[in-house]
Parts: structure tokens; C-alpha cells; sequence
């Protein structure tokens, strides 16, 4: 119903712009992210990307009841864009040249180290490297993160993958997986949760940049979008949102990035 103009093909060449048209917009986040992204049982949105979508939203006209959220999962993010079903996705969104082929990037408004997340009594696992064959590695279909792990550092590590990273905390406090990995913000989120059960490693391996992920061809938008970043940025609702939303877990909250131009 909120769908704005008419869905888009993968390349999107010469599209009007499809942020802020009629004052109303499709917003792709997570659902099962704590502290960035988190669907509640009353229906209502919270968490860091949460609050970044509403912001850049509330710069280009749009109020916040007049976003029509959609779910975002590792695997469909760049469908959600070329297909026209979302005009914005605000999900943990890492910017990669394979990506950039296929949607825009407006970025980085945060940057994340990968991490691994195990039981709290786990000895065997103090980073990447002493994952092994006989160890069970759980990550999302589509996510950049076990395909990081095996290609830099455990090439012969057992891969189990699910649909959700809610569900890969599920199996490992089911003992049905051995780590969890993805970024270290996200997985702080998940040991905040169980404290007494989980922890991250704390050992972080690689650089994750979250971009806004955008249509591509469509630079109105773009720089609508950017400016809107670099405002929340520059005025502290940026660092004030992170507080709010991450600041319990332990988490240490990290200069904001410089937006690429």
C-alpha cells in the first residue's frame, strides 16, 4: 500500500527518485537485532539502524508514521532494493565492491569489527584461527561473515547456516553450534541478552562498514540522504542513539566514521 512508484528492475537507470516520494516510504530492517534493530511485541521498531532510518526519514519529509517497515534478512537486501519492494535498507548493511554492483550506498555511518560469540564456558575457541573441522561455525545465508572466516582462517571449519542470527544464538544455547560469528556490535547485542550464558570473543578480525543501502542511479536521493547522516552526525543524535541502544552491553562506542562522498 506504501509501496512508492512503480517497482524497479535491477538496474533502475533514469528511475525518478524513490526516497521521499509523496511523503512516504518502504523501510528494510532487521527484526532480531538488539540494540540495532529490534521488531517488539507491540508492533513498534527499536535500535541504533532504527533510529538511523527514522532520522534520515524525518530529514526528507517523512514522518514516522507514514514509514512502512519491512523485514530485512542477510539474504534478500539487495532483492528488496532492485525489485522495488523497499526504498531504503538500514540493516547492519556492510558496503562491499560485489554490493556496490547492484545497489548504492550511502556510508559508512558506523564501522564494525567481526567478531565470534560463544558459550561462556567454552575453551577451545580464542579467535578465528583455532576454528577447526571439528568445530561448528554459525552464520546467515548471505552474510559476508563465514565466508570471511573460511577463506582467511579456518578453510576446513563446519558451516551451519539459518536464516536469522537470532537463530544461530538459538543453536548455540542449544549446543548445536559451537560459535556464532558476524559483527562484534551485533554480537554484544546478543551476550547483553545472556550475560550469564554468552560471550564475544573480543578478539575482532576485520573492518565492516554499514552503509544505507539505496536504488541505484538515482544521485537526487543520494545526497538527500547523505546530508541527512552527516546532520545526525554533526549535531549528536548519532552518538546520543548508540548511548541509548548499545551502551549497556559493554559495548565501546567508537568515534563516528567519516561519510564517504
Amino acid at each position: 500500500m506504501l509501496l512508492l512508484a512503480s517497482c524497479a528492475g535491477g538496474g533502475g537507470s533514469g528511475m525518478a527518485s524513490k526516497v521521499s516520494s509523496d511523503d512516504r516510504m518502504v523501510i528494510a530492517v532487521s527484526y532480531d537485532q538488539p540494540g540495532l534493530s529490534v521488531r517488539r511485541l507491540d508492533g513498534s521498531y527499536r535500535g541504533f539502524d532504527v533510529d538511523v532510518a527514522k532520522y534520515i526519514a524525518n530529514e526528507l519529509g517523512v514522518k514516522e508514521e507514514n514509514i512502512a517497515w519491512k523485514e530485512a534478512q542477510p539474504g534478500n537486501r539487495e532483492t528488496l532494493l532492485t525489485s522495488g519492494e523497499a526504498d531504503m535498507v538500514v540493516s547492519t548493511y556492510s558496503i562491499t565492491d560485489k554490493r556496490k554492483q547492484i545497489v548504492d550506498f550511502v556510508g559508512p555511518y558506523f564501522v564494525a569489527g567481526q567478531d565470534l560469540l560463544v558459550r561462556m564456558n567454552e575453551n577451545r575457541i580464542d579467535g578465528p584461527k583455532s576454528l577447526n573441522a571439528t568445530l561448528r561455525l554459525c552464520s546467515t545465508a548471505g552474510s559476508t561473515s563465514a565466508e570471511y572466516v573460511r577463506d582467511q582462517f579456518a578453510k576446513d571449519v563446519k558451516m551451519v547456516e539459518y536464516a536469522k542470527f537470532s537463530d544461530c544464538v538459538t543453536a548455540l544455547l542449544a549446543e548445536n553450534v559451537d560459535a556464532v560469528t558476524t559483527d562484534d556490535v551485533l554480537l554484544a547485542g546478543y551476550a547483553a541478552q545472556n550475560p550469564e550464558l554468552l560471550r564475544v570473543v573480543g578478539d575482532p578480525f576485520s573492518k565492516e562498514e554499514y552503509g544505507v543501502g539505496l536504488h541505484r542511479d538515482d544521485p537526487n536521493s543520494k545526497a538527500k540522504v547523505q546530508a541527512a547522516l552527516q546532520k545526525m552526525i554533526d549535531t549528536g543524535a548519532w552518538r546520543k542513539s548508540l548511548e541509548a541502544n548499545i551502551g549497556s552491553s559493554g559495548y565501546k562506542i567508537p568515534d563516528p566514521p567519516q561519510l564517504a562522498p
